[in-house]
């Protein structure tokens, strides 16, 4: 028996990815209306309102990830370097004070542009950019991606006023998050633990001086920290989380009955979704939200590692860490097993900019995978 490259792709993968995702996104938009269809009301708004800007971004989100999938995915090494100007820029005009009128305050916070209809949140389009990005100048270094001063150091000059532009606005979970996808993206290119190590240590340090220099920071951690304590304002959310989540049992309290909603919970719609599902749908919806993302996260990583070239791996590699990262998070902030952060739960949670990232990704990812060659074995 010999093993011999055909050109005909392999499909099954992507197309179960595609399936995956869609069904991620429809879930998501029915949880998100019965999580905020009392708060949309209270708001002055019809019930549907979350639900419906949320299907708008999805359907804008599919005909990207349609548009993705057919691009080659090299287009996104040729124009990584652009890309990364673009979101650079988009990320300095929320800071500028002449902005406000397009790039308000909210809860203390400057991180989205809107200009009529349209919202965006330029440090989710900064996650795409730095994987492309890091990427690309992983493959171009090769072998001295291993040396300290001309491999690793360079990438460390530009992803620090990136990360720094997003720690600004301010935003230090995604700030975190985006040096994690660049680290990640680099080890798998063959970057030295040992360089990681260093700089590791080098920004400890730095990491807890933006900790303490913000007291919601600061109580969030120490109310992670004192798990089980009193409940305190910076332990609510938490505590309501948790409590959510118990009470859904096996089959949850049924669609839109959730009590934790109603005032107790604040953001169930976003960066808690997966604590209104566990009350609404129990244990078999948590179940079925994380068997998906699994199978999601499998699929990703299988087409990494069977990509044609090593662009396409890193790219694949990085871009279902990007999901997974997120997701990660999110259902350990709703457990209470990482200190509380606004990581949005992929496809699922409300928020446009995060769910158009998302369908790209994915749209990436199935064409990473369609231009694969196929492994066939032929007997003699």
């Amino acid at each position: 028996m010999r093993v011999a490259r055909v050109d005909a792709p392999i499909v099954w993968e992507s197309r179960l990815l595609g399936i995956v995702a869609a069904t991620l996104v429809v879930f998501g938009v029915a949880a998100v209306y019965g999580a905020s269809s009392i708060w949309a009301v209270q708001s002055g708004h019809p019930g549907s309102y979350f639900a419906l800007r949320q299907l708008m971004g999805a359907v804008l989100g599919v005909a990207l990830l349609l548009v993705a999938a057919r691009v080659d995915y090299h287009v996104w090494q040729r124009y990584a370097w652009p890309l990364l100007g673009v979101v650079a820029l988009l990320l300095i005009v929320p800071l500028l004070p002449f902005t406000r009128a397009i790039a308000p305050e909210v809860n203390g916070a400057r991180r989205w542009i809107s200009i009529g209809p349209v919202t965006l949140q330029p440090s989710e389009f900064a996650k795409l950019a730095i994987v492309a990005w890091t990427a690309m100048l992983a493959v171009k270094k090769g072998a001295v991606l291993r040396e300290f001063k001309r491999g690793l150091l360079p990438f460390v000059v530009i992803l620090f006023p990136v990360t720094l532009l997003i720690l600004l606005e301010p935003d230090l979970s995604t700030a975190a998050v985006v040096v994690l996808l660049a680290g990640l993206v680099l080890f798998a290119a063959g970057a030295r633990i040992g360089h990681f190590l260093v700089l590791g240590v080098v920004m400890l340090p730095l990491l807890w001086h933006e900790i303490v220099s913000a007291q919601y920071r600061l109580a969030r951690m120490v109310s992670f920290l004192s798990a089980g304590g009193d409940v305190a304002e910076s332990s609510w959310q938490i505590q309501q989380s948790l409590i959510g989540i118990g009470a859904g049992r096996v089959l949850g309290v049924g669609f839109g009955e959730g009590l934790q909603k109603l005032g107790y919970l604040p953001y169930a719609y976003s960066d808690f979704i997966f604590s209104t599902i566990g009350e609404e749908w129990g244990f078999l919806g948590v179940s079925l939200v994380i068997a998906l993302l699994g199978l999601y996260l499998w699929l990703g990583f299988r087409v990494a590692r069977t990509a044609a070239d090593g662009f396409g791996q890193l790219l694949a590699t990085g871009l279902t860490a990007m999901i997974g990262i997120a997701a990660i998070l999110h259902v350990g902030v709703t457990l209470a097993v990482v200190p509380t952060t606004g990581i949005p739960l992929p496809f699922i949670s409300y928020g446009r900019s995060s769910l158009l990232i998302s369908l790209v990704a994915t749209g990436i990812i199935i064409n990473i995978a369609d231009r694969r060659p196929a492994m066939v074995r032929r007997r003699r």
